[in-house]
This record gives structure tokens, C-alpha cells and sequence, in this order.
């Protein structure tokens, strides 16, 4: 395929329902026990996949037609004394042997080790230009689950450097009380796609559900939303709901009409 042809696997009619299924590198995990059986039943709902090595190589009879994202780093929260933790393990040629049709690696803009990271990134993404193979780069200042760090100004600066630095997509989270018209400048000025993280499990449907509609609203291109799908107590329902509001321009209320149509 041509890079072209691969974000146009990912990014159907140029919107995107990513599930990052790749956590068990950096936290403990529940609701991720059985991944075969949680894509099998997302698959109608989902566009592509976020996955580590060993996952990719086993579930490719399961993902024909969609996305699969090379997770290229072990990125956590367990690094003692060099701040964020990423540490870099794959490359484009492991993606490439896989079939993978984009890579991601974490950026930590402000961390104590976010040179190391960058020049991760950088050499990442100079490999690229010599494949067909996109690059998403995941931008969170400071680190993950910095969420009091997550200001409207800090990830503005994050996706903008991912943008910088070569990235053909940005995922970022969407700050904590901002308004549409908020995220609507950081989306503009990072000039790459821009797709939406979902974080730690809200439990709460309608939060969720109305931040991916600001979103929305706002520009960005798609989600990217793990935990607050399958550690939710019906991880199909609310993976439909997604879908509707990023490839239906569904309101939150609609798509939480839909989760009652599956109780």
C-alpha cells in the first residue's frame, strides 16, 4: 500500500475510530483479558487498531480491512528517576514486516527525559519518509496521566511539536473543562489530523459521550479511545455509539439513546 492508501485505511471518509488495545505494557489491566474476543465483536464499530508486536502477529486473521497502529514503544508510569517512561522497541521495519499501516510512539513534551524521547520520535519519523508507513505520535505533556498538566496552552504546544517534528497524526486529550472554541485552536494550529484520547474510564456515558461531540465539533479527525470501551460494562453499545458520532455526526444525545436500545 501507499501512505496514502494506509491512512485511508484508518481514516474512513477521513474520520477515525481508533481502539488502542496495546495498555499491557503500561499499567495493569481489566477488561483486555480475552483481546481476540473484544475485537471480534468491536470489529463492526472500529476502523483500526492500536497494538503491540505480539498482538499484531496473532490477531491478523481478525483485522482484514482494518487499520492496524504498531505500537513502537513501552511507554508507563513505573520509570523511577527519569521521569515519563518511553522506551523505544520497534521500528518501520517491524511494522512493515507485520502489515501494520501506521506506527505510534509517545511524546512528553516538558518531561524530565523528553529529549531522549523527541530523539525517539525524530529518528522514528526520518525512517519513515524512506516508507509508506505514517506516523502517530502521541502527545501529552509531561507525561501520562498528568492530567492537572493538561491545560489548553500545554497540549496546544504538544500537538503543535508532534506536527513539527514530522508526525502525520496527532492523538492528544482533550483538556478538562475546554470549550469547542478551545480545542478548535489547538486543532487548527497542529496542521496534521488530530485524533482524541479517551484517558482512564469515566464510567460516565454522557461525559464521554459529550466530550467526543465537542470534539467533534471542534475539527478533530477521529478518537482513540481504549478503556472507557472495554472496561465498560458493554463494550459493543458504547463502541457503536462512537461510531455514531464520528461517521454519523451524532449529538451525545443520540448516541446515548443508542446505548439504551442495548440494555
Amino acid at each position: 500500500m501507499t501512505r496514502e492508501e494506509n491512512l485511508d485505511t484508518i481514516f474512513r471518509d477521513g474520520r477515525t475510530v481508533i481502539l488502542p488495545i496495546d495498555h499491557a505494557v503500561a499499567i495493569p489491566v481489566t477488561g483486555m483479558e480475552h483481546p481476540f474476543d473484544l475485537i471480534e465483536k468491536t470489529n463492526p464499530y472500529v476502523d483500526c487498531y492500536v497494538m503491540n508486536l505480539g498482538l499484531a502477529m496473532r490477531s491478523s486473521d481478525l483485522t482484514l480491512g482494518k487499520g492496524v497502529c504498531l505500537r513502537t514503544d513501552a511507554y508507563n508510569t513505573r520509570t523511577t528517576g527519569k521521569g515519563a517512561g518511553s522506551i523505544g522497541l520497534w521500528g518501520i521495519d517491524t511494522a512493515e514486516m507485520i502489515g501494520a499501516h501506521a506506527v505510534m510512539n509517545m511524546l512528553y513534551p516538558h518531561a524530565e527525559n523528553e529529549d531522549a524521547i523527541m530523539q525517539y520520535c525524530a529518528d522514528l519519523i526520518h525512517t519513515s519518509l524512506d516508507s509508506e508507513i505514517p506516523v502517530i505520535v502521541e502527545a501529552l505533556p509531561y507525561g501520562l496521566g498528568q492530567t492537572d498538566k493538561y491545560t489548553v496552552e500545554n497540549v496546544k504546544f504538544a500537538t503543535r511539536l508532534a506536527a513539527e517534528l514530522g508526525a502525520d497524526v496527532v492523538k492528544t486529550v482533550y483538556p478538562a473543562g475546554a470549550s469547542v472554541e478551545e480545542f478548535q485552536s489547538i486543532v487548527e494550529q497542529s496542521f496534521v489530523p488530530l485524533v482524541v484520547l479517551g484517558g482512564a474510564a469515566m464510567g460516565d456515558d454522557a461525559s464521554l459521550f459529550k466530550m467526543v461531540e465537542n470534539a467533534m465539533k471542534a475539527g478533530a479527525a477521529g478518537i482513540a479511545i481504549g478503556r472507557n470501551v472495554w472496561q465498560h460494562q458493554n463494550p459493543v453499545a458504547v463502541a457503536r455509539s462512537l461510531a455514531a458520532l464520528v461517521h454519523q455526526e451524532a449529538t451525545a444525545l443520540e448516541a446515548l439513546a443508542l446505548m439504551k436500545e442495548s440494555l
